[in-house]
């Protein structure tokens, strides 16, 4: 059981209009949107930081940007979370291989020396400590300008403050997310937990 429950979708008509970048998203608002939005000013200013860091600048494609955000939730631990990000990575056009593959990126050639310099630099950004080191950063920039790594690492950061507030509220997971969590992370032991 959450620790909060959410809110209606409607509740706010501010946030209402906001929530439609999720329809396209994920096909759904996130329960945990509509949790903030018991306080507007708190899921109106999630939802803008989401669509201003979910937004392609660079090279960093929408596919790359949610397995960003996967191996950052894996990273933390956070269920909720690593079936929203594998979810959105499908819906723009990550293949059932890749998806499965995520976790053997360092030795797939499913994956370019590009992201897998991006992978490294996101699963040692979300480590505590962080583990961001003069070699992950001298590879990373051999493939991305200032402008990529600030996307990469604000995907990073978004999903720090998404792991933690999904997991300490227990988020109850939507049915679409955990359809995609049991068909693309299933066989790596993923289940929903405590996100009922």
């Amino acid at each position: 059981m959450p620790l909060i429950e959410p809110l209606n979708q409607f509740a706010n008509p501010e946030v209402e209009k906001l929530v439609k970048f999720f329809n396209e998203t994920l096909g759904f608002c996130p329960n945990s949107v509509l949790t903030m939005q018991i306080r507007p000013a708190i899921a109106e200013a999630f939802v803008q930081l989401n669509m201003a860091v979910m937004a392609n600048e660079g090279r960093v494609t929408a596919e790359q940007k949610r397995l960003v955000g996967y191996l950052t939730s894996a990273q933390a631990g956070c269920r909720y979370c690593q079936a929203h990000t594998i979810l959105a990575a499908e819906r723009y056009g990550g293949s059932q291989q890749r998806l499965d593959q995520i976790w053997a990126f360092r030795s797939s050639d499913l994956f370019t020396a590009a992201e897998k310099a991006m992978f490294e630099f996101a699963l040692a950004a979300a480590s505590v400590p962080n583990a961001v080191d003069d070699n992950i950063e001298r590879n990373l920039k051999q493939y991305w300008d200032e402008g990529e790594v600030v996307e990469i690492l604000a995907v990073v950061s978004l999903f720090g403050y998404l792991n933690r507030w999904n997991d300490s509220m227990g988020t109850r997971l939507e049915p679409g997310a955990e359809a995609a969590g049991k068909q693309y992370l299933g066989a790596q032991g993923w289940d929903k937990g405590k996100h009922q």
